[in-house]
């Protein structure tokens, strides 16, 4: 999976490389249209979006960019004179003015990761592949006219560019962290329900809109999008303010000595990560990831501190009655119920488990037992394949081994980090 985010990005320089050289060696055709489109696109890199990752880092989004680039990939007329730039003017157009709309994001450090541009730039050709060749060629106009039929292609084009940006999402998700490609294509097609169609029909709308009222169109269109853009960072700033607000609660419990330091972060990655490998849906994962974030807060309500902590070594009914106490300490500070009762379970027979309970729960063990050996010397990773050998030993009662196997792999590709 290596070798292709490799190609990928080969192929995506290449196609970059190639649009650019072409249209500085043929001049830009219509460059009023170029200079518009591209300040659209732009200035929707420029306002790009980030919100807390479902993974623990930051993504960013830019629908006006997006959508402004699929409506010059579409446009095959401008106020009523066709237009004659091509696919890879199209490319070099959106390769230029990302490039520059990112500016700011790279002085400041929060550029978006290489791989979106990737998919930004093979995205943005393929739709122009897509619809060009056939405008220019006149197949198109000769097969559907300028009706209804027309309007529907360009939304099965954005539609179908939407669906390979997801796939291409995947394929860069899965090469790099190893993780199944079907389950995070299924990921990410749920997450693009809402959005996605409505780029889609702002990009098509914005080049037939433009084919007949001309560039006057593209504010009219386009200042919409960008003040829902400005909704929607607002959405972000409150899913931010929730997932810190429940990493403060989590942290409690290193502050008044209870746990060691940084324990539900390590644990609450790891257990994300096993989550990953296990096929978990995205709902799922963000109620893990909550559940191990504040899976020890129940030590909270004990008169004297757990040493070290680790609740691995305590007797099982020492340790339901710790996770009762946190599900009840859960359900008082207003967090979703699914999260207090994945903390109240976590401790119970695996059998009897949801699978998120059995992920922190082994999860949690394993990370006990690699910081449970500092007489020894060792650092943590040292300590992972005995403690792996510990948790395989007891999967006939405590653990799940479909859990414990997705743990072993997480950590040999280095999930411990």
């Amino acid at each position: 999976m290596t070798r292709l985010v490799a190609l990928l990005h080969l192929a995506a320089a290449v196609l970059t490389a190639a649009a650019l050289c072409s249209t500085l060696w043929r001049g830009p055709a219509e460059p009023g249209n170029a200079l518009a489109f591209g300040l659209v696109i732009a200035v929707g890199e420029f306002a790009r979006v980030r919100f807390p990752d479902t993974d623990g880092g930051t993504r960013t989004v830019g629908p006006l960019g997006i959508a402004g680039a699929l409506g010059y990939a579409l446009l095959g007329e401008a106020g009523g004179e066709p237009t004659t730039h091509g696919v890879l003017q199209v490319v070099a157009v959106t390769a230029v003015a990302s490039l520059c709309g990112l500016v700011p994001h790279v002085a400041r450090g929060t550029a978006p990761p290489l791989d979106d541009t990737v998919r930004g730039v093979l995205g943005v050709g393929f739709a122009a592949a897509c619809f060009q060749p056939l405008y220019n060629s006149g197949v198109l106009g000769e097969a559907l006219g300028r009706g209804p039929g027309y309007a529907l292609c360009l939304l099965a084009i954005t539609l179908l560019t939407g669906l390979c940006d997801a796939v291409l999402t995947a394929l860069l998700a899965a090469g790099r962290t190893g993780w199944p490609f079907g389950p995070l294509l299924r990921d990410e097609l749920a997450g693009r329900l809402g959005i996605v169609p409505a780029i889609a029909a702002t990009g098509a709308v914005i080049a037939l809109a433009v084919a007949v009222a001309g560039l006057w169109a593209l504010p009219v269109f386009c200042v919409p999008l960008l003040l829902t853009q400005f909704s929607f960072r607002r959405y972000a700033s409150v899913r931010a303010t929730y997932r810190q607000t429940i990493a403060s609660l989590a942290r409690a419990t290193e502050v008044a000595g209870y746990t060691r330091h940084g324990h539900a972060r390590r644990v609450a990655v790891l257990s994300r990560a096993v989550g990953r490998e296990l096929g978990l849906r995205e709902p799922e994962l963000t109620v893990l990831e909550y559940a191990a974030l504040m899976h020890d807060i129940g030590q909270l309500s004990l008169v004297d501190p757990v040493r070290g902590g680790a609740t691995e070594p305590l007797e099982p009914e020492e340790q339901r009655r710790i996770a009762l106490l946190g599900g009840a300490v859960v359900r008082q500070t207003g967090v979703a119920p699914e999260v207090a009762l994945v903390v109240e379970r976590q401790a119970d027979p695996y059998r009897d488990q949801p699978v998120t309970a059995r992920v922190i729960r082994a999860v949690n063990a394993y990370e006990d037992l690699c910081a449970g050996r500092d007489d020894e010397g060792e650092r943590p990773a040292a300590r992972a394949p005995y403690a792996l050998e510990r948790l395989r030993m007891a999967t006939a009662c405590d653990y799940e081994p479909r859990v414990v196997e997705a743990l072993a792999r997480v950590v040999t590709r280095g999930g411990e980090a």
